[in-house]
């Protein structure tokens, strides 16, 4: 029966053949089997029809076939099919994409179109298609994506995952903000599913600990170009797990992947965790405990100053109306001879090496914080509208430093000339040091801080300082441990690969956090607690001018610091001290503009640090 039927079958397709020409003459569609007639040799009609074209006729692609008779004489021109009538979303995607530039066009990757059947997700249907010209590529097959896609599993990266399927871009200039972008933002998508990373028990928070890096901060700010992205380090196609000796960060290969950036990496520099989570105790102690050791710092300072600010806040209101029903009723106190007389208590290179702290200090406020804050939108409009880039950012911070240095070597010397040069002074140095001059804490401060206290809670006088209060002495003091801290880890990160020739790279994990949290610290501390004792006060409200002439009538002199005044008085020296002439009409202007100029950014600072802490944009 199969010979008889192998027999007639050719007969069977002439006869579909002239049955289909007489039924295009008559103006209806040509049967998909009258084309099978002739060209069963190249398709099969059981593929065919199984594909996804299978419920098309030919001519729905061979729109130009519309005479039989002329076609099977040669007197139709079959065209290229236009695969873009059906597939129109596909067509505007890959009109834009680099294979249409390179004229790679849809039957050069869809090569089975008479066969094709749906992907149906399968990444491997795609990989197989990739690697049939980009065979430079065909390492991606032995890297941990290219062998989960292999063994069925759909999570793991594939060509589309960050080439797309047709929309692929071209990548244009290696070292372009749209390239580097790419080579992170790809990765960003599937590692940043923390669903997806546990059940391929892949590393959980590899998007987080890049993002709270230098690098990641960087990136999010959209200066990707600046920083080092996810295939710098782990490649784009041979991604392997950091055990395989074949990985580019296998500790073996460390040195080689980070010399790409750091030309002097050395071994040391390598022991830098890239994604070390400080809230890891277990894998990562000691970036753990220092965490906590500045967060302790930071709570600490905060929680006792503020409470002495708010609780000096009402205090001196208070003490205001006081005084101001005093002046109604003609209750004022004692007329003090001469008191507005003007002394002396600053000199000059006090004055210029404060103008210093406030330059540098708003200079390394407003480039620094966006840094810090780098998921705010705020921070990146000040990158974007006040810097322009991140690394004139850098730039204009490392200035700053520059000028942190310069006044905190003046700092020294004038703390060595007091100690040691100073003629006017009795006693050693010692005695200098914890003399009534100095800014040494001592023993009077603890009876200052309780007076005040008791004053605070209306159970006792205010009391009448000497030369230095307690807060301006700490304040001081906090110069010196922030040198050491923000200071020593802001080197450290400036120079990573001098520091990493002789340090183990996790310091600089612990110098990040070091001079992040410090920083933060110093930042609202100043803007707050010290513009508050300084300006904010309300005998002061709203700016205390003294530190920018140097100079304070007597009235305030006594009321401010009355045993200074006293002491002056019983050396007999007080008119050493009185002002030969009053600052400048134009010169107070200038100044004043500058300081509330200051002040006005420093509260606008705190706000936005605040509007980050809120809203949950702060670590």
């Amino acid at each position: 029966m199969l010979s008889t039927f192998l027999r007639l079958f050719p007969a069977f397709l002439l006869f579909v053949a002239l049955a289909g020409t007489a039924a295009a003459e008559s103006g209806m569609a040509i049967d998909p089997a009258t084309c099978l007639g002739c060209h069963s040799n190249k398709i099969s009609a059981a593929a065919f029809s199984a594909s996804v074209h299978g419920k098309n006729a030919c001519t729905s692609c061979h729109v130009e076939i519309t005479d039989l008779t002329k076609h099977m004489k040669g007197e139709v021109k079959v065209e290229k099919v236009r695969c873009e009538r059906c597939h129109k979303k596909e067509n505007s995607e890959h009109y834009a994409s680099v294979h249409a530039q390179k004229e790679v066009m849809c039957a050069d990757c869809h090569t089975d179109i008479h066969t094709h059947t749906y992907w149906n997700k399968d990444k491997r249907k795609v990989v197989a298609k990739c690697i049939q010209c980009h065979d430079k590529e065909a390492g991606y097959r032995n890297s941990i994506h290219g062998k989960g896609v292999a063994a069925g599993n759909m999570d793991s990266a594939a060509c589309n995952d960050c080439h797309n399927l047709h929309d692929i871009k071209p990548l244009g200039d290696p070292k372009s903000k749209e390239n580097r972008e790419f080579h992170t933002k790809v990765c960003l998508k599937c590692h940043a599913d923390e669903k997806m990373m546990e059940r391929n028990n892949v590393f959980t928070v590899a998007v987080k600990t890049y993002m709270d890096s230098y690098h990641g901060k960087n990136y999010r700010l959209g200066f990707p170009e600046k920083v080092a992205g996810c295939a710098d380090c782990h490649t784009a196609h041979g991604v392997l797990p950091a055990k395989d000796p074949n990985s580019s960060v296998n500790p073996q290969n460390l040195v080689a992947t980070c010399a790409k950036c750091h030309p002097k990496a050395t071994p040391l520099f390598t022991k830098f965790y890239s994604h070390g989570e400080y809230g890891d105790r277990a894998k990562y102690p000691i970036l753990y405990y220092t965490f906590i050791a500045m967060t302790g710092l930071l709570v600490s300072t905060f929680a006792v100053f503020w409470v002495h600010t708010l609780l000096w806040m009402f205090r001196g209101f208070v003490e205001n109306r006081e005084k101001q029903q005093a002046l109604i009723h003609g209750h004022a106190e004692h007329h003090i001879p001469d008191g507005h007389k003007v002394y002396r208590r600053f000199k000059r290179r006090h004055i210029f090496l404060h103008l210093l702290v406030i330059i540098s200090f708003l200079i390394l406020s407003l480039s620094g914080l966006p840094l810090k804050f780098s998921n705010q939108h705020w921070a990146k409009f000040m990158m974007d509208h006040i810097f322009g880039h991140s690394a004139n950012a850098a730039l204009v911070h490392r200035i700053g430093a520059g000028i942190t240095f310069v006044y905190f070597v003046g700092a020294l010397l004038l703390s060595f000339h007091f100690l040691f040069v100073r003629k006017d002074l009795k006693g050693n140095w010692l005695q200098r040091m914890f003399g009534p001059d100095s800014l040494m804490p001592n023993f009077r401060d603890i009876k200052d801080v309780a007076g005040m206290v008791r004053w605070f809670l209306f159970r006792g006088p205010k009391p009448t300082f000497e030369r230095w209060t307690y807060w301006e002495k700490f304040d001081f003091i906090a110069v010196f441990w922030g040198m050491f801290a923000i200071g020593g880890s802001g080197l450290m990160l400036w120079f990573p690969e001098f520091f990493g020739s002789f340090l183990p790279g996790w310091m600089f994990n612990v110098a990040t956090i070091v001079h992040s949290d410090e920083a933060l610290l110093a930042t609202g501390f100043i803007f707050t607690v010290h513009f508050f004792n300084t300006h904010g006060r309300p005998e002061k409200f709203p700016m205390d001018f003294v530190i920018f002439n140097g100079q304070l009538p007597k009235h305030e002199f006594i009321e401010e610091r009355g045993d200074q005044w006293k002491r002056y008085e019983e050396l007999g020296i007080t008119e050493e001290f009185a002002a030969k002439k009053t600052s400048g009409v134009a010169y107070d202007f200038i100044v004043k503009t500058f300081g509330f100029t200051a002040v006005i950014i420093g509260i606008t600072l705190v706000v936005l640090m605040l509007y980050a802490f809120l809203s949950g944009g702060a670590h």
